[in-house]
């Protein structure tokens, strides 16, 4: 019986899989587009032809780690909780097992945006957006949890979870999440509906 050959990967596809594993493992800026083309196996003219330059192929792959991130983490506090309130601290529960692995080197929206420092970049841009997405992603599960102040608290909670981002990767250590769930929970609780 023949077995099924996956499907051929696009030139679009290889590129981007190999511009994110070295964007995020070594900078936007340190990696040139001559890596790129080696890792991913395409001709110079085929990376040209998908992407116009390498700031619309940083743009891409910040984009592309947004979707990802979103998804990946809608998912797995799905798994994890079902109240807007459990869900808010099962954030940190889904960081801590990230930043756990061999391969973590933070925030890619964080560590493009230092990179990329000129806020007109369309990366840079991208990074700000994925952030406001997370934010009001935060104020709405803490408005279904009626706690009080919810967009002041999810500005606090983001706080919290950024820090415990970059302290987890300078210090190669996920504790911080810990840390950062508890303190979480503290707000959680000022912010909590009176019983009365």
């Amino acid at each position: 019986m023949a077995t099924k050959k996956a499907p051929r990967r696009s030139a679009r596809e290889r590129i981007l899989e190999a511009a994110s594993d070295l964007f995020y493992q070594e900078g936007v800026q340190n990696v040139g587009i001559d890596r790129i083309i080696a890792e991913s196996g395409v001709a110079k003219m085929s990376l040209y032809n998908n992407f116009k330059s390498k700031d619309d192929l940083i743009a891409a792959y910040i984009e592309q780690r947004g979707a990802e991130w979103s998804a990946f983490l809608a998912k797995r506090l799905d798994e994890l909780a079902s109240e807007p309130q459990a869900k808010i601290l099962a954030i940190f529960d889904v960081l801590a097992k990230w930043a756990a692995k061999p391969n973590f080197r933070g925030c890619a929206f964080i560590n493009s945006s230092v990179e990329l420092a000129n806020p007109e970049h369309p990366g840079f841009q991208i990074a700000v957006e994925q952030k406001k997405m997370t934010l009001a992603f935060l104020q709405d599960l803490a408005t279904q949890a009626n706690l009080s102040q919810p967009e002041p608290l999810a500005q606090q909670l983001m706080i919290l979870i950024e820090g415990s981002i970059v302290v987890a990767m300078m210090h190669k250590n996920s504790e911080a999440m810990i840390s950062a769930k508890q303190a979480a929970q503290v707000l959680i609780d000022v912010h909590a509906p009176d019983p009365n």
